[in-house]
C-alpha cells in the first residue's frame, strides 16, 4: 500500500489535522517565530500608519491612531521597553515562582508519589474525565492552572500506558478552552460583570450585572464540557496520536514504605496549611477578604499564586525531609535551582514572545481589529438570535488577536452591550455569549503566552514536536467546545432557562 493510499484510508478529520501539523511544523523554531512575528508587527504598523488609520476607543469615545514602530517614537519604545517587556511579562514571574514550589515538590518525588497513589490507581475509564474536569475547575487558581495541570495530566497518561501528549492536550483544553466555567464564583465573574455594569451606567443605572448572573450556565458548562472534552480526547486526539513509542524519564516505580509515610505527612501538612488560610479568611476584618468580607474580588484571589507557591513548598519540604531528600536548608535551595534549570528554554522563548505581544499592544493593531470587527457586525443589522451567534463567532476570531479576556471585553462591551440593549437583550446574557467564545479559542491563539510553556512540556515526550503539533492537537477541542457551548446557549434561550438568578435572555 502506498503512502498516499494509506493517508486516504485515514478519517477525514485525521487527514486534516495531520496536514495542519505538517504545515505548522514547517514554521521556524518557536523563538525565531516570535522574532519574525515581532518584525512583522513593526513593518505592518508602519504600512497601516501610512494611511492614517484610526478608530474610536469604546467607552472613552476617544480617537486612537495606529502607531508606527518605524518612527522616532517607535524606535525609542523598542529600545527603552525591551527589558521591561521581558521582566514585566506577567507569565514569566508567575511561571518561575510556581516552578520554585512545584519544582521542589517534583525534585523530592512528592508529585510522583501522589500521582501513583491517586489518579494512576483510579479506574482508567474515568481518568480522561477527571483530567478535563480538574482542568476546568483549575481556573480558580487563574493562570497558575496552565502551569500545573497539563504536565501532570501528561505524566498520568504516560504512567497508565496511554499517550502522554493526549493527557497534556486534555489538561490544556480543560484549563484553556474551559477557562470561564466553574462550580464556584471566580475572579473572572467579578471582573467581567464589573465591566458590563460600568457600561450599563451610561444607559440604565438600574441594571446591574452581578458576579452570579452567569452562574447557572457555567455550572452546567462544567459537566457538559467535561464529557465533551473526554470524548474528543478518546475519539479524536488519542487515536490520531496512536501508541506512544518514545522514552521519557517519567516512569513510576512501586511506592516504598518511607514514601507512603512522606505522603501522609505531606498531606497532613497541606491540610494544616489550608486550614490556616481558611481560618485567616474567616476572622473578622480579615486581611485576605474585601471590605464586605467576601473573596470575590479580594487579596486572597489576587495573591493566589504566592499562596499556592507556599503550599507546594510546605508539602515539598515535609515530604523531602521524611524521605531524606532534604537533609538541611541548603538542599532546599539546591533542589529549587535544579528545577529552574529545566526552565531555561522557556525563559529564552519568553524574551522573544514578550517583545512581539508588547509591540502588538503598543501599536493599537489588536484594538483596531477588535473594534473594526465589532462595528462591521453591528452594521449588518440583524435583530434575532442570529446576530448573537454572529457576535460569538466574531469574538472567537478576535480572541486570536487579544488573549486577555478582560481587555477584550473592555473593548467589545461598550459596543455590543449597548447594541444588544437596544434590541432588548439582557447584558448578562450577552456577557455569557462573549465568555464562551473568548474561552474556546484560548488554546490555539499565538497570543496565549502559555502555549510556549505547553510546547516545552510537549518536547519532554516528543523532541520533534512543534507549533503545528500543538495546534493540530488543540484545534478539535476549540471547535467542539465552541460548538457545544453554542448549542447550550441556544437550549437555554429556547427553553427559557435562566443564565443566573433572575437572568433571562431579554430584559
Amino acid at each position: 500500500m502506498t503512502t498516499q493510499e494509506s493517508q486516504q484510508k485515514k478519517p477525514k478529520m485525521t487527514r486534516i489535522l495531520n496536514g495542519i501539523e505538517r504545515v505548522g511544523n514547517k514554521l521556524p523554531d518557536p523563538f525565531m517565530l516570535f522574532v519574525y512575528l515581532a518584525v512583522a508587527v513593526i513593518i505592518l504598523s508602519w504600512v497601516i500608519s501610512l494611511f492614517n488609520v484610526s478608530f474610536v476607543q469604546p467607552g472613552v469615545e476617544e480617537k486612537v491612531f495606529i502607531k508606527s514602530l518605524v518612527s522616532a517614537e517607535g524606535l525609542q519604545y523598542i529600545l527603552t521597553s525591551m527589558l521591561d517587556n521581558f521582566v514585566g511579562f506577567k507569565p514569566l514571574g508567575l511561571v518561575l515562582a510556581m516552578m520554585l514550589g512545584i519544582g521542589l515538590a517534583d525534585k523530592v518525588g512528592l508529585l510522583e508519589t501522589a500521582i501513583k497513589s491517586t489518579i494512576v490507581k483510579a479506574p482508567k475509564a474515568l481518568v480522561t474525565y477527571a483530567v478535563i474536569f480538574t482542568g476546568i475547575l483549575g481556573n480558580i487558581a487563574s493562570d497558575a492552572a496552565f502551569v500545573i495541570i497539563p504536565p501532570l495530566a501528561a505524566m498520568v497518561f504516560y504512567n497508565i500506558g496511554r499517550h502522554p501528549l493526549a493527557g497534556l492536550a486534555a489538561g490544556f483544553a480543560g484549563v484553556g478552552s474551559g477557562f470561564t466555567a466553574n462550580f464556584m464564583i471566580t475572579g473572572t465573574d467579578a471582573l467581567l460583570s464589573g465591566i458590563s455594569t460600568e457600561v450599563m451606567k451610561t444607559l440604565d443605572s438600574n441594571i446591574v450585572v452581578t458576579p452570579v448572573d452567569n452562574w447557572y450556565f457555567m455550572l452546567a458548562s462544567v459537566v457538559v464540557l467535561s464529557i465533551v472534552g473526554a470524548l474528543v480526547t478518546e475519539k479524536i486526539v488519542e487515536p490520531r496520536l496512536g501508541k506512544y513509542t518514545g522514552k521519557a524519564n517519567k516512569t513510576f516505580e512501586e511506592i516504598k514504605p518511607i514514601e507512603k509515610t512522606g505522603l501522609i505527612r505531606a498531606t497532613i501538612a497541606g491540610l494544616i496549611y489550608v486550614a490556616v488560610i481558611v481560618g485567616v479568611i474567616l476572622i473578622p476584618n480579615s486581611p485576605l477578604t474585601n471590605e464586605e468580607g467576601g473573596i470575590v474580588p479580594s487579596p486572597f484571589l489576587s495573591g493566589i499564586v504566592p499562596i499556592i507557591l507556599l503550599f507546594f513548598i510546605v508539602v515539598g519540604v515535609v515530604y523531602g525531609v521524611t524521605v531524606k531528600k532534604i537533609e538541611n536548608t541548603r538542599s532546599i535551595g539546591f533542589l529549587m535551582g535544579e528545577a529552574m534549570k529545566d526552565m531555561s528554554a522557556f525563559i529564552v522563548l519568553i524574551f522573544a514572545a514578550a517583545q512581539f505581544i508588547s509591540y502588538f499592544d503598543w501599536t493599537n493593531i489588536g484594538s483596531w481589529i477588535a473594534v473594526s470587527g465589532a462595528n462591521m457586525l453591528e452594521s449588518v443589522g440583524f435583530t434575532g438570535i442570529g446576530v448573537v451567534l454572529g457576535f460569538v463567532l466574531l469574538t472567537a476570531v478576535l480572541n486570536l488577536f487579544i488573549f486577555s479576556g478582560s481587555a477584550q471585553w473592555a473593548l467589545e462591551a461598550p459596543i455590543f452591550v449597548k447594541m444588544f440593549y437596544f434590541l432588548d437583550y439582557h447584558p448578562a446574557f450577552i456577557q455569557a455569549a462573549y465568555r464562551i467564545a473568548d474561552s474556546s479559542t484560548n488554546v490555539i491563539t499565538p497570543m496565549n503566552p502559555y502555549i510556549i510553556i505547553v510546547l516545552s512540556f510537549m518536547k519532554e515526550y516528543d523532541k520533534k514536536a512543534g507549533i503545528g503539533t500543538l495546534i493540530a492537537l488543540m484545534l478539535p477541542y476549540s471547535l467542539f467546545f465552541l460548538g457545544t457551548w453554542i448549542v447550550m446557549l441556544l437550549l437555554f434561550v429556547f427553553f427559557g432557562i435562566p443564565f443566573g438568578p433572575g437572568v433571562t435572555v431579554h430584559l
